[in-house]
């Protein structure tokens, strides 16, 4: 199980490995109990544990970093129920998160994923593109972010008003 499959799924407790994607939904593997389903992409949202980010004191970071201070920390998980106790956990473990930003259920979610992904013996790392891929990624946003710049600063369009029949 590869870290960059894994999601959260809106609606849905836990994490989800995610088998495979279709137009209207994606089918997921839990990683509590191993069930295979379909989830609608109507009704749930798909957040990639690698595209998540952490309020800090400083920059935001991503997710993966936070759970890598967690494995390399020698303090014992706390009991996820008790937010004092998991607050206090990340004030030793991470304390340049900003806590007035990230909440206390927050907290408590990576406390569990951080159960599973440990339980499910998953290697917690960032996917990397290629150096020419980066380069080229590069390349190609400047062009666009120059077309949203224009789109912004341009004049807002006139919309006709239906007429009224008499």
């Amino acid at each position: 199980m590869e870290y960059n499959k894994l999601a959260s799924v809106t609606g849905l407790s836990g994490l989800f490995e995610l088998v495979s994607s279709k137009a209207d939904g994606a089918v997921v593997r839990s990683l509590e109990d191993n069930t295979t389903k379909f989830v609608s992409s109507r009704i749930h949202n798909f957040s990639h544990l690698e595209s998540i980010e952490v309020f800090t004191v400083k920059d935001n970071v991503n997710l993966s970093e936070i759970f890598l201070a967690m494995k390399a920390s020698t303090e014992k998980l706390p009991d996820a129920g008790d937010a004092k106790k998991v607050k206090a956990y990340f004030e030793k473990v991470y304390p340049d998160m900003d806590f007035s930003r990230v909440y206390a259920s927050d907290m408590k979610k990576m406390v569990k994923w951080f159960e599973a992904l440990v339980k499910n013996n998953v290697e917690i790392k960032l996917s990397e593109l290629p150096a020419e891929e980066t380069e080229a990624a590069v390349a190609k946003a400047k062009p666009t972010e120059q077309k949203a710049a224009a789109v912004k600063n341009a004049p807002a369009k006139k919309i006709n008003a239906p007429r009224k029949m008499a």
